[in-house]
């Protein structure tokens, strides 16, 4: 039987078909994606979950003059297929491929950028305000929003402000009872008793005065069809309650949601995900954190863990299944999840604050006004710290240090390796008089054997790892292991000495004298923004210190870096093996 995808390019396509000939399509579509993440890797559950209403969505509304919006994105992998992207699918979130997620700059099918969630509520219901004042009252606007992103504040602001408006906005609530992690939440609960008709008379959507539709199953191709037509004609903000679930057609997909959100390469007959070689590596910090954290909740009954969604990612998942009257998911609310934690420091308790480097953008403020204005004692542990590779700009964890630095009372640290990550954390829970972030890698550290004896370290100290005479080399964080490697590999190792600067705030002024006043030339090598960063911290000193030697900053520069594996989004950034090393040997030459 001839395969009906080959023939879709567009979703002109798409709507030659008969309502009959959708579940094949269907079928069809989910074999094609799991086709290339079983070999290309990305995100899988997600998108496997929506075949039926991303083929609905385009059988019935007129893409792109009607605009259609996907919450997150991990969900898009079918509508980038249906809309042009068919043939180039196997370029997904490769250097110089097609995005993990919904970008603009893409295709004119995307119609919003996401990748953080629970945006898609407010910018859909701008794009509908902006065709109400320009006379377009025949344009549809759709949202997909799941059941985890809804919970999130910003979609409840979108929520509150759609509700007094007359414009036409379809919202569609895809509730698979799950984000990344399982749900969590007394809306969760709620929408749980919806599905099972045991909720109380009145429906939370509708007192938010939504024309609220469903539940219904979002597997069903025909009924989502019929329901869609219908809520096309219906003005007015509307939402579509529908059921789904997260990796859908794939059975080991479908029992282990967490692992198969982003499984990694797997065998796309059976489903079973290829085994990583048995060499002992080195741990990944996250596991670093996770472990040590229970670790030093046994020994400090003050501990309480907090994560915004995260708890697997962030390996906050030890404490929650260790100690769990002390471990928190407080569900994709970073703001929530920041000031949360400063209410808990002021009763004493000791908070390790668990945020993606990227989602503490989300919380800014409250890390300003409720933490440290006050100056209260919160651990911020900041993973996905740096280039995080192919899920792209949108995920890169680079602003960090320069959006922080800024900050009044607040500390900055990151590791170089495991065993500095565990002494900090250490340290932190000791007791400190204000707040500290402590930033480190996606990824694997370097130490096989990493379980050290705890130490206290000296806040705003520096390590002399290798001392020299011609060049000095400042780091920060894990990218000082490259930089000792690359030494080692330079002709003359010995006139180059590494330093690792830990703290970015407060800086350790006494080492920087010693380095300026010893070396001819300063290099600093950081995987955060030049702009704001190590090196412009260490600039602002040497300015106030009335150095003159020129000094060489490695940084992110001032552009959003695009998608590719950790190392090419290094190369893309000029903070790469080689660049650094050519760098530092050409001026050991000039040194003769």
């Amino acid at each position: 039987m001839e395969r009906l995808l080959k023939h879709i390019e567009s979703p002109k396509d798409l709507k030659k078909l008969t309502l009959d000939e959708l579940p094949k399509l269907a079928q069809e579509l989910r074999e094609f994606i799991i086709d290339i993440v079983s070999t290309k890797e990305g995100h899988l559950g997600a998108s496997l979950g929506v075949v039926e209403l991303t083929i609905a969505l385009h059988y019935v509304f007129n893409a792109p003059y009607d605009k259609l919006i996907w919450d997150v994105g991990h969900q898009a992998y079918g509508h980038k297929i249906l809309t042009g992207r068919k043939e180039i699918f196997d370029t997904n979130r490769q250097l110089g491929g097609i995005s993990g997620f919904p970008k603009r700059s893409e295709s004119e099918y995307d119609d919003f950028g996401t990748g953080h969630s629970s945006t898609a509520i407010s910018a859909i219901l701008g794009m509908a305000m902006a065709s109400k004042l320009n006379k377009d009252f025949n344009k549809q606007h759709i949202a997909v929003v799941g059941d985890a992103s809804i919970a999130s504040g910003m979609a409840f602001e979108g929520l509150n402000h759609l509700g007094v408006t007359n414009v036409n906005t379809l919202i569609v609530l895809n509730d698979n009872a799950i984000g990344i992690d399982p749900s969590v939440g007394a809306l969760k609960k709620y929408l749980t008793n919806v599905k099972a008709g045991t909720a109380k008379d009145e429906n939370i959507f509708e007192c938010l005065n939504l024309n609220y539709t469903g539940p219904i199953n979002g597997h069903d191709l025909k009924a989502l069809v019929t329901e869609l037509e219908r809520l096309k004609h219906v003005d007015g903000p509307k939402l579509l309650h529908i059921i789904t679930t997260k990796g859908k057609g794939l059975k080991q997909a479908e029992e282990d949601q967490v692992v198969y959100h982003a499984p990694g390469k797997f065998d796309k007959i059976t489903g079973e995900r290829f085994k990583k070689s048995g060499e002992v590596q080195p741990p990944k910090y996250q596991d670093v954190f996770g472990h040590t954290l229970v670790e030093l909740a046994k020994l400090n009954e003050k501990i309480v863990g907090i994560t915004p969604a995260m708890p697997s990612g962030s390996s906050l998942k030890f404490m929650m299944e260790d100690i769990p009257e002390r471990a928190f998911d407080v569900g994709i609310a970073e703001q929530h999840a920041v000031t949360l934690a400063a209410g808990m420091a002021t009763q004493g308790l000791v908070p390790f604050c668990n945020i993606y480097s990227t989602f503490l953008q989300r919380a800014y403020d409250q890390v300003i006004h409720d933490v440290a204005l006050q100056k209260l004692p919160v651990i911020f542990c900041l993973d996905r710290a740096g280039l995080v590779g192919q899920d792209g700009p949108t995920h890169h964890g680079v602003f960090d240090m320069a959006f922080l630095r800024c900050i009044p009372n607040l500390i900055i640290f990151s590791p170089m390796n495991e065993m500095e990550l565990r002494n900090i954390m250490y340290t932190a829970q000791l007791g400190l008089d204000g707040p500290i972030a402590i930033r480190y890698p996606r990824g694997r550290g370097v130490t096989i054997d990493w379980k050290n004896d705890l130490e206290s370290i000296e806040i705003g100290t520096g390590r002399s790892l290798k001392n020299g005479s011609k060049i000095a080399v400042l780091t920060i964080g894990h990218i000082g292991n490259t930089v000792a490697e690359l030494i080692q590999k330079l002709d003359r190792p010995e006139e180059v000495g590494h330093y690792d600067m830990r703290f970015v705030k407060p800086l350790d002024k006494n080492l920087l004298r010693t380095v300026f006043n010893t070396y001819e030339h300063v290099i600093t090598v950081e995987d955060g923004t030049k702009l704001g960063g190590l090196g412009s911290a260490i600039l602002e000193f040497a300015n106030e210190e009335g150095f003159t030697k020129q000094i060489k900053i490695f940084g992110v520069p001032d552009q959003f870096v695009d998608h590719g594996d950790v190392l090419e989004t290094h190369q893309m950034a000029g903070i790469d093996f080689d660049t650094i090393h050519t760098y530092i040997q050409s001026t050991l030459n000039q040194c003769d």
